[in-house]
């Protein structure tokens, strides 16, 4: 049940009438991170559903992408995801997102000191889609936990 507003279990956007001038730029936002990201696809889904979990956001967890079969994004990558340290099926840039990303959720200012991986981070990604990562993680806990905090849209599938 919402703990704002009288929004349906299925309903993820209906919350966002409560402040429309910044439902609109948190739903710019989220447009312009999976249509301007520059990350490859597989990267991008595989750091969104490791935040998912560490959420624990239902609806985020549920989320797809159209194009991600034609892509090579398969159930398994989401299945794997709490493995994301020792599944042979992800690559070396994945799991170095993986990583990043639930490290950004749960030990950011660690994260922040580790100089190995930075060292590990700049093997597989430049300035530019390190920073494409990070505002994309930043999205995605942040309106992850919102989502969960405020109990909305928990029974929806979302397909991008």
């Amino acid at each position: 049940m919402s703990r704002i507003g009288d929004f349906a279990d299925d309903d993820v956007t209906g919350f966002a009438v409560k402040s429309p001038d910044l439902g609109a730029a948190m739903a710019n936002l989220s447009h312009a991170v999976y249509s301007k990201g520059r990350l490859p696809l597989r990267v991008r889904e595989a750091a969104r559903i490791v935040i998912a979990h560490a959420n624990e956001c239902v609806v985020c967890q549920n989320t797809r992408d159209s194009e991600g079969v034609a892509n090579g994004v398969d159930e398994d990558l989401y299945d794997h995801a709490s493995e994301w340290r020792s599944w042979s099926g992800y690559s070396d840039a994945e799991r170095t997102a993986m990583e990043f990303a639930h490290r950004f959720a749960t030990d950011h200012t660690a994260l922040r000191d580790d100089e190995d991986f930075w060292r590990r981070a700049g093997e597989h990604f430049d300035d530019e889609l390190m920073t494409d990562l990070a505002i994309s993680c930043a999205m995605w806990v942040g309106m992850g936990r919102m989502l969960r905090t405020l109990d909305i849209g928990q029974a929806c599938t979302i397909t991008l």
